[in-house]
């Protein structure tokens, strides 16, 4: 795949179900099977509270980018049946879950950010900025990286400060 021609692509990685770090392990060699994608890195591994409903088991998240010559759309559309195939149900909005794969960010290959808003999909991620669950694992595979009409990742996770966040494992 010629890397010059492929857009980056931010995918957010979150499970407390059935082995939440075996799910989201599981979740990352999945990314690599996508067609036309490569992932290019991949955060440590976090474990986080829960936002919204706090009644649940706590998550394993992480993040990875990836290099793709797929729209988002297509994206979006592999990340579901990634999920799918990882037994996820959407039963409950914000509940529990076994594989949790969100598309974050996506620049094109002109480095541009790309801005959608359409039923299923809004890029940037409305809420990528108010989680720390995103922002720490973002730093670390992307410091500096700038969030437009938000600002730098950095400044963002100011505003996390009460948001619980552990590092669990180490990837290299």
């Amino acid at each position: 795949m010629d890397r010059s021609v492929c857009a980056q692509v931010y995918v957010g990685l979150g499970s407390n179900l059935d082995d939440p770090i075996s799910q989201v392990r599981a979740g990352i060699a999945l990314l690599a099977t996508l067609r036309a994608t490569q992932v290019d890195i991949c955060s440590s591994l976090y474990r986080t509270a829960p936002v919204g409903m706090t009644a649940q088991p706590d998550f394993i998240n992480a993040l990875c980018r990836l290099q793709t010559q797929l729209d988002p759309a297509e994206i979006m559309a592999g990340l579901l049946a990634l999920e799918s195939e990882r037994g996820r149900v959407r039963d409950v909005s914000g509940g529990p879950r076994t594989l949790d794969l969100d598309l974050l960010l996506y620049f094109s290959s002109q480095g541009h950010m790309v801005q959608c808003q359409e039923p299923g999909l809004t890029l940037p991620h409305p809420r990528l900025h108010e989680r720390a669950f995103v922002l720490y694992p973002l730093q670390e595979i992307a410091p500096g990286l700038a969030i437009p009409g938000r600002g730098r990742v950095e400044d963002l996770l100011a505003n996390c400060g009460g948001q619980s966040i552990e590092q669990v494992v180490v990837i290299k």
